[in-house]
């Protein structure tokens, strides 16, 4: 049965798949290893962010709960609120910029693919 695939109930013979491995950075085709570079870096990228996100957090716990008064409280609102702003604008930044890699990498892998196949009459 090696080498055969089952087409319902009737083996295909002759027809194999191809299995290929599949790791980010040893892809064969140059195009696919930088998209999934790619979106290695995109990932790496977004969870930076969403560590940052977490440590802002807990910096407005710590304030809050070490404010002895209503003033104090704002102040640690306010400042958080314009940190918070800045990492939007970073976000926003960096969201375009990704997509724009991403968008690159993608065409070039998806051109890649489609080189090598004809249209045959």
């Amino acid at each position: 049965m090696a080498g055969e695939l089952w087409l319902g109930s009737q083996p295909a013979k002759g027809i194999s798949m191809a299995k290929e491995e599949i790791r980010p950075g040893r892809s064969t085709n140059p195009a696919g290893s930088e998209f999934f570079n790619r979106l290695q870096e995109m990932r790496r990228d977004w969870m930076a962010r969403a560590t940052a996100e977490i440590e802002l957090s807990l910096k407005l716990s710590k304030k809050l709960e070490a404010a002895d008064s209503v003033p104090d409280a704002l102040a640690a609102y306010q400042e958080w609120l314009n940190e918070e702003m800045g990492a939007r604008a970073q976000d926003a930044r960096l969201l375009m910029s990704n997509g724009q890699k991403f968008t690159d990498a993608t065409s070039r892998f998806l051109s890649s693919g489609w080189t090598n196949v004809g249209m045959t009459t």
